[in-house]
């Protein structure tokens, strides 16, 4: 009888030579060089220019890691330099240079509803071939950023300069720099009391009164608490600030809620007739304006919740909606 192939026997292969091992490792070679693959074949550096005292803020990455981006108005020239630095082991052949100024809305959940709402593009070179490291100034003059940077829950609007080397067939490279927009907003027209009452019949009657419902994000809210009807044990209040953020409509749209502020205003059980004080100061906490329907995709909402909690770890509570502005 016969034994087939696939009963794991194979025929002799000769041992190939080192030519053959050349060859195999100068066709890995071509084909690595070709695509892109292994060490770059330029590095792209992106220099936002810096003005004296130009302020920065804070952004967190997914790491839990701070650092700093430059920051900008809503009608601030964008302006700095790119340094392309080509590969000395690599010849950099291109298909032209890109530079763009984009505003990207990225909804997590829903990256169909993701894009761009400000893209704007200037070729920096031609096709060709670089061998030597480039500076290439740019600036990007009245462009309307018309919206704030925003990092959310769901959503993250975000403003950046691109650099974009195309290379053909091969991979492109790409290189992003950040930068964050704040928009000074107008003063509110009108301020109004907020008053409102928190009650369990026959056991609690709370009434709690706010200056006004409109503050700037460095404000300070005051307010009293008043309590009218006390016959459970409290323990506890809180004052919270809470952000809803809103992807889609505000009847309608996905909401997310966090809790940005927990300001202790009593510890200990109040009596009937006590008035107790409210001075909560905005400095300082992670606070944006509110938002209202952002290019059609999301809205930023604010509350001021009032926490009660007793001894029987039970809470009570009332939230009232605040606008917030940028000064």
């Amino acid at each position: 009888f016969f034994f087939k192939a696939e009963d794991g026997i194979r025929d002799v292969e000769r041992s190939r030579g080192l030519g053959d091992v050349y060859k195999r490792q100068f066709i890995f070679y071509m084909i690595t060089s070709f695509f892109g693959f292994g060490s770059p074949v330029a590095d792209i550096n992106i220099l936002i220019s810096e003005i004296p005292k130009r302020k920065k803020a804070t952004k967190k990455d997914t790491n839990g890691n701070h650092y700093k981006l430059p920051l900008f108005s809503m009608s601030e020239d964008v302006k700095g330099q790119v340094i392309i630095k080509p590969n000395k082991e690599k010849k950099l052949e291109h298909q032209g240079i890109r530079i763009e100024l984009i505003g990207h809305i990225d909804i997590k959940n829903d990256k169909g509803q993701s894009g761009d709402f400000v893209s704007i593009a200037r070729e920096l070179e031609a096709p060709g071939m670089m061998l030597d490291e480039k500076t290439y100034q740019f600036v990007f003059s009245n462009i309307d950023k018309p919206y704030e940077t925003y990092y959310g829950i769901g959503v993250q609007l975000r403003y950046f300069i691109r650099v974009t080397i195309n290379r053909g067939f091969a991979s492109k490279i790409i290189k992003e720099e950040e930068f964050v927009v704040n928009n000074v907003g107008e003063e509110p027209d009108s301020q109004s009391l907020i008053k409102m009452e928190v009650g369990i019949e026959d056991c609690l009657q709370i009434e709690f009164d706010y200056n006004k419902g409109k503050y700037h994000l460095k404000d300070c809210v005051l307010g009293k608490v008043y309590f009218m009807l006390v016959k459970i044990k409290i323990k506890l209040m809180e004052l919270h600030v809470i952000r809803r953020e809103t992807i889609g409509s505000l009847t309608n749209g996905q909401s997310e809620t966090e809790t940005l502020v927990k300001y202790e205003v009593m510890d200990g059980a109040p009596v009937k007739g006590e008035c107790v004080p409210i001075r909560l100061f905005l400095k300082g906490y992670n606070l944006t304006p509110s938002y209202n329907n952002v290019n059609n995709k999301f809205s930023v909402r604010y509350f001021l919740n009032l926490v009660l909690v007793d001894e029987e770890e039970r809470k009570y509570f009332k939230q009232a909606e605040i606008l917030l502005w940028r000064k």
